[in-house]
């Protein structure tokens, strides 16, 4: 029967600044992580406010299309001539439910834009994110690259794009 022989490195010394660069790996995955979760809910955010404001949108235009029509039935009776108490009345009709939907109107107008809004906020703020997003890869990438290389330049240049990528993530916190 063949003995199994296990042969183990002679020289084998540890590398303490491996060991730095590995948990500066590892803090740049951990922020990494972080930053592409509040991207990708971020993205869903704005999508979600601009399928509510398409929806607001079209209910203003349903408004709308209501208001022009109570406006061209007004035209019609004043057209045709029509006078006495039903004219009148059917007139007077006519003239409140404009006011509510001319109010409603620029209710729903108000909500649409609000929202609108929001997702162009939301979408400047996730584009920081996927900015931020991408340096942080780049700069877990170039940490990494100290291991094949053993140069000290990869780390360095892997912190400075870390660093960049964390602080414009970070700015996407603050945008009002």
């Amino acid at each position: 029967m063949a003995e199994l022989e296990i042969h183990h490195e002679e020289g084998h010394h540890s590398d303490p600044m491996g060991q730095k660069v590995g948990v500066l790996a590892a803090l740049l995955a951990v922020l990494l992580a972080i930053v592409t979760i509040a991207s990708h809910r971020t993205h869903t955010a704005a999508i979600i406010h601009k399928s509510t404001a398409n929806d607001e949108w079209s209910h203003y235009q349903s408004t709308r299309v209501k208001y022009h029509n109570l406006e061209l039935g007004q035209n019609l009776v004043t057209i045709f001539g029509a006078k006495g108490g039903d004219a009148g009345k059917m007139m007077a009709d006519f003239s409140v439910q404009m006011n509510k939907y001319d109010q409603q109107g620029k209710d729903i107008q108000a909500n649409a834009q609000r929202l609108d809004h929001l997702t162009e906020l939301d979408e400047d703020r996730a584009l920081r994110y996927d900015i931020g997003e991408g340096l942080l890869e780049i700069g877990l990438v170039l940490s990494s690259l100290y291991f094949i290389s053993k140069k000290m330049m990869f780390p360095v240049m892997g912190v400075a794009a870390g660093v960049a990528g964390a602080a414009i993530a970070i700015s996407g916190l603050f945008m009002a």
